[in-house]
């Protein structure tokens, strides 16, 4: 299985964090669902072209965090999470992205009123596009 995971090299966003949210956005919005096989942690750092250490890093982490669990010669598979579990983990995905494109935003506007300006702009186009 292709795992649809993009990383971003130049992020301030460790690589391994990178895997771990993007995998737990997957798994909390249905996209893999639960039973699902993961790729090995070798053939996931193949295909991301990463350090085995830190692919195992960021499945620990969702082993921790319960979205993952892994079974002894059988792989490692998507476990049920729950709806409360869902919502806070696309809750804390939304907020981990506006974060990131407003540091972006900071590098050529540090100007705050011009840019909360802009996000409103934007989001009033947002809902004049979806009428």
């Amino acid at each position: 299985m292709k795992l649809p995971i993009q990383l971003t090299k130049d992020s301030r966003q460790p690589i391994y964090d990178q895997i771990e949210q993007q995998l737990k956005a997957l798994i909390a919005g249905g996209h893999i669902p639960a039973g699902t096989a993961l790729p090995s942690i070798r053939v996931l750092s193949k295909d991301l072209e990463v350090s085995v250490i830190t692919t195992r890093r960021a499945y620990q982490n969702l082993e921790l965090g319960g979205f993952i669990e892994t079974l002894q010669g059988k792989g490692t598979f998507v476990k049920a999470v729950d709806e409360g579990m869902q919502a806070e983990t696309r809750d804390e995905a939304i907020e981990q992205i506006l974060r990131e494109a407003l540091r972006q935003v900071r590098q050529y506007n540090n100007d705050i009123e011009v840019i909360r300006e802009r996000i409103l702009r934007i989001l009033k186009e947002l809902e004049e596009e979806e009428k």
